[in-house]
């Protein structure tokens, strides 16, 4: 107990102190998870809502297909990664495997599905209350979309949260597509494995403090945004 505690007390030490080394993960942490989101939020948010004002064949399969990928394993996307950016893969020649552009890549495709199959449910929604008026309007599929999805924007700022939370989480594709090299691709949750596996428990709980108020701050943020929604809209 007095081990854990003493840890405890080094971890809060080296965040009060702005330790280098446990800085220089967080922000790095940060950086990936940011651009991943913000290339998932660009590609899926158009997207759900494309398949929530379209109707074409095989829309129900993909829908399908889509919340099917929500699941995906992280191991599975990293090895996938892997094997896309290795030497002998097809993307081999962008020499980008073990670096954090390998990492943002495994991300966004995590996210990716989530983003784009939340973003079709409530713009689905929406788009089922301005249906008819859209359309009196003369409005086409890509201004209902557009239009729907800055009606929508309270909602769609949680599901970027969330997609912010699952990536900040994340830790088997980053791992297999980045390596863990110090000071290069290690990240918080890949640190936080390392760390505890070595015995370096004031790092380890240091980036585990860290990881679990950025997860509280998203839901609190998530929490504040869809409340200020419905004191402004009723």
């Amino acid at each position: 107990m007095s081990e854990i505690t003493q840890a405890l007390g080094a971890a809060g030490a080296m965040i009060l102190g702005f330790d280098p080394k446990l800085i220089e993960i967080v922000l790095l942490s940060l950086c990936v998870s940011l651009t991943a989101v913000a290339i998932a939020s660009v590609i899926g948010l158009p997207l759900g809502a494309a398949i929530a004002v379209n109707r074409f064949t095989g829309r129900r399969a993909l829908i399908v297909v889509l919340n099917a990928l929500m699941g995906l394993p992280p191991v599975v996307v990293g090895l996938v990664v892997y094997l896309l950016l290795s030497r002998a893969g097809p993307l081999g020649e962008l020499g980008i495997l073990f670096t954090p552009s390998a990492m943002v890549v495994a991300q966004t495709i995590l996210i990716l599905p989530i983003v784009a199959a939340l973003s079709r449910q409530v713009v689905e929604d929406t788009w089922q209350e301005y249906q008819e008026q859209l359309r009196s309007l003369g409005a086409g599929p890509v201004t209902s979309a557009m239009t729907l999805l800055r009606d929508a924007r309270f909602s769609l700022v949680t599901i970027v949260l969330a997609g912010f939370g699952r990536a900040a989480a994340e830790v088997g594709a980053v791992m297999i597509v980045g390596g863990n090299i110090d000071g290069v691709t290690r990240v918080m949750t890949t640190a936080i494995a390392l760390e505890t596996s070595k015995g370096d428990l004031p790092l380890a709980l240091g980036l585990g403090i860290i990881l679990l108020a950025l997860v509280l701050a998203l839901n609190a943020t998530a929490y504040w945004v869809k409340e200020a929604a419905q004191r402004r809209y009723g």
